[in-house]
């Protein structure tokens, strides 16, 4: 009986350890991006390039179905808009209004992106700057919401970018949190640039935005509107573009009037890095230089430099080093600080080259600047994509000195160009580029000041003379890692921490 027994045991040890493994198959994490631009459909800034490769970078990751909506404005690029697919329509309640509102699909590296199509709205050229502006947005996101019935896709994480979608995240919390199938969506809000706030008089709450009156404490503040406050107070997390960035919005100095409200959530606030697509900002394959290059074949970066001081009429000379800027031409880019040192830093032996548009007091001085000093300066005051990738492969020195700068994409692109940056210690750029003398990958000065400019751009012009150290720091700049998988790690985390605190409760 015993040896029976014992044998009985066995067999049902057996028969356990032969069970098949129960696996668990996680439900796929689904993340609603709502934001006013995105590349590669249309872009008018950063926010465009963070949209277009966060998504796609997050989406990479198997345990995420991420999806981005957006206005189908009338400039979104034809080659795109020719393969959208109508998946339908509905309407949508805004104040008094009820208005239509189309749908359009178009699936991109495995980013499902969906267009509002509503002609009143958005059969305009360009995307900001209408007197209506507020409505548009408005209906938007108004639309977003409703949106997920129609679509019945609703979000873990509900995503949205700056004032244009900031209602999103209101209207989560106000008005449709009342609705069973909204009450577990989490919002998460990123402010891009805390100057740009959405500010509207108090009486439009109903009339504009349709939000009951009784919900004016969320969005009040300094006597009107402020929809990224709402924001910030119904999200149940917000984040900048930037860990110093982050830092920076809590002091008034940086906030534009809200640094109150960011120190009181600032529980909530966590800072970022933009990355960069750099698949797309790749010098051994981009089409638009004149030759390609790797980190561990720099010789054709001299190709682009000659054809560069060709194009723009400067004696082609090797040693020479191009100081480089393309930027907005406006005045917390840093320019006043530029045209009160530049012509003494062109006593050295240097070029010069700016390009970019904006204020025509600074468009009128890098003319006249080019003007007066031939064959050391030159000025193209236009925008033009193919030219930057040409000025960021040509150039040996990036000059990005901005009074403040969230993130800012240049200096990281520049770096991947192999064009070795000089920028003040602010926001993105303070934790994308660290000082040459601590090891780091290019040159940085602290106060706002133009004669620290002066003196650390004079020590990266005196290391380029030293061609041995000049070429290891170029490498050290090419091999930054600003790629958005980095970023998407973060992203990830915060979205998953997110989702953890909502079991808990």
């Amino acid at each position: 009986m015993e040896i029976e027994h014992g044998i009985e045991v066995l067999d049902e040890a057996a028969e356990k350890v032969c069970e098949p493994p129960r696996i668990t198959v996680e439900r796929r994490k689904k993340i609603l991006f709502a934001a006013s631009e995105a590349t590669p459909f249309i872009a008018t800034g950063g926010l465009a390039e963070v949209v277009g490769s966060l998504s796609k970078a997050i989406a990479e990751d198997e345990r995420f179905d991420v999806r981005v909506i957006l206005p189908l404005y009338q400039d979104i690029k034809k080659e795109y808009r020719k393969d959208f697919r109508f998946i339908g329509h509905f309407n949508v309640p805004l104040g008094w209004r009820n208005q239509y509102c189309g749908i359009f699909e178009y699936i991109l590296d495995g980013v499902t992106f969906y267009f509002v199509d509503n002609e009143y709205y958005f059969k305009r050229p360009g995307c900001y700057g209408y007197y209506d502006d507020g409505e548009r947005f408005g209906f938007f996101c108004r639309a977003v919401m409703e949106f997920m019935d129609f679509s019945k896709f609703y979000p873990d994480i509900l995503h949205t970018h700056d004032w244009q979608a900031a209602l999103a995240s209101i209207y989560l919390k106000t008005i449709y949190c009342y609705r069973p199938e909204y009450q577990f969506i989490r919002s998460l809000f990123t402010l891009h640039n805390i100057e740009y706030q959405g500010k509207f008089s108090l009486d439009t709450i109903e009339e504009l935005f349709g939000i009951p009156r009784g919900f004016l404490g969320l969005l009040e503040y300094d006597h009107c509107l402020n929809l990224m406050k709402g924001a910030i107070e119904c999200s149940e997390r917000f984040s900048t573009v930037s860990p110093t960035y982050a830092g920076e919005i809590k002091d008034p100095y940086f906030s534009h009037g809200l640094d109150p409200i960011v120190r009181r959530n600032e529980h909530k606030l966590c800072g970022i890095l933009n990355g960069i697509d750099t698949k797309a900002y790749d010098p051994e394959t981009d089409k638009a230089l004149f030759a390609n290059y790797t980190v561990f074949d720099l010789a054709p970066k001299a190709v682009c430099k000659a054809e560069l001081q060709k194009m723009l009429n400067l004696p082609v000379r090797a040693d020479v080093p191009i100081v480089a800027m393309i930027s907005r031409l406006v005045s917390h880019k840093g320019l006043d600080l530029v045209r009160g040192v530049i012509e003494e830093a062109l006593r050295r032996d240097m070029q010069f080259v700016v390009l970019g548009t904006g204020d025509p007091e600074y468009e009128n001085y890098f003319t006249d600047l080019a003007r007066r000093y031939p064959g050391k300066a030159a000025s193209v005051i236009t925008f033009n994509s193919d030219l930057s990738r040409k000025l960021y492969s040509g150039a040996d020195i990036f000059l990005m000195p901005s009074k403040s700068e969230p993130c800012g994409l240049s200096q990281m692109i520049a770096s991947r160009y192999g064009t070795v940056a000089v920028v003040r210690e602010t926001g993105g750029l303070k934790d994308s580029i660290t000082p040459y003398g601590a090891g780091g990958n290019g040159f940085t000065f602290r106060d706002y000041n133009a004669h620290d400019m002066l003196f650390v751009l004079n020590e990266a012009l005196t290391l380029f003379n030293d061609k041995e150290k000049w070429r290891e720091l170029v490498k050290r700049a090419m091999s930054s890692d600003f790629s958005w998988r980095k970023s998407a790690n973060y992203y990830e985390g915060l979205y998953l921490g997110m989702l953890n605190e909502r079991k808990n409760k």
